[in-house]
């Protein structure tokens, strides 16, 4: 029964302006459109129900925050019905490109067809707080699939769970793009086995890290000071495969005391990368690179 889903609480309306200037073709690479639920239904093992968060929200948060492109990236919380997300992209007026989630039914043909609507890559997300579980059948098939079309392969887990696919992920020959920096408890530190998993597997070639979800890692809150020495340790192993999201609309908050300010998390990035030129790079022209914007 649905009625048993609690109900959490809907992004910021009010988000702080940017306190510098974004550059041109700034992207943000992860974010998510949940509704309207009477068009695109929630999944029913759903494990929270928010309200609505529609593609019009987000095109003010960007016309806000001097956002120029984006990548929605499909949820759990719609489920392997990817038509929320299809739907945002094509209604982007080429703004923007799409991540999508699988299941044991999808085919290559299927992955060949969403090519062609502006897909680039799978996600799987298994975090324990949002749902799922790692799907390592699925896993091996997609990747054989998505080497083919170009695609990468996006990973939303717990940080034991990165610790324990490391080995299958530097040998993969997709890109492989790890949210919300792998999910560590930034309270254990920068030398944490997590920690310096996720920063080995940085170097790789074809690993990419979103630094994205602070507000999710943080145990100190706003301004997320202790975010700061994790981003600027990743930024420093490979500044070229880092990207930027803003994580809109911050699912699974239950208090809207804790609800980040998407203005607040944006003025993240100067205290990320002081560098200008290499701030720009995390904030465009990486996105460009890995995603293949024109």
């Amino acid at each position: 029964m649905t009625t048993d889903i609690p109900h959490c609480e809907g992004p910021d309306p009010h988000p702080d302006p940017p306190g510098f200037t974004l550059p041109p073709g700034t992207c943000d690479t992860h974010f998510h459109i949940f509704g309207p639920s009477d068009r695109f239904p929630y999944a029913t093992g759903r494990k929270y129900t928010p309200p609505d968060s529609p593609l019009e929200d987000y095109f003010i948060l960007m016309e806000r925050l001097g956002i120029e492109r984006g990548v929605v990236v499909h949820p759990n919380l719609h489920g392997s019905d990817n038509a929320v997300t299809l739907d945002a992209i094509a209604r982007s007026d080429g703004r923007f490109l799409g991540i999508v989630k699988l299941d044991a039914s999808s085919t290559f043909e299927d992955l060949k067809h969403l090519n062609t609507l502006g897909v680039r890559g799978v996600r799987f997300a298994f975090n324990p707080q949002h749902g799922g579980s790692f799907d390592s059948e699925l896993f091996d098939r997609t990747a054989g699939w998505c080497a083919r079309l170009g695609w990468q392969i996006e990973l939303h887990s717990a940080p034991e769970d990165l610790v324990g696919l490391a080995e299958r992920l530097a040998r993969t020959d997709n890109p492989i793009v790890i949210d919300h920096f792998g999910r560590v408890d930034v309270s254990l530190g920068l030398h944490q086995e997590p920690f310096r998993t996720l920063l080995d597997l940085a170097k790789e070639p074809h690993v990419w890290v979103k630094l994205t979800g602070a507000d999710r890692i943080t145990k100190a809150g706003p301004p997320y000071d202790d975010i700061v020495p994790f981003a600027r340790a990743l930024i420093e192993v490979a500044p070229d495969r880092m990207v930027w999201g803003t994580d809109w609309p911050h699912s699974a908050y239950f208090d809207p005391a804790r609800m980040p300010n998407d203005g607040a998390l944006v003025n993240l990035m100067p205290a990320f990368a002081p560098d200008s030129d290499v701030r720009d790079r995390i904030l465009a022209d990486n996105a460009a690179r890995l995603f293949g914007f024109s």
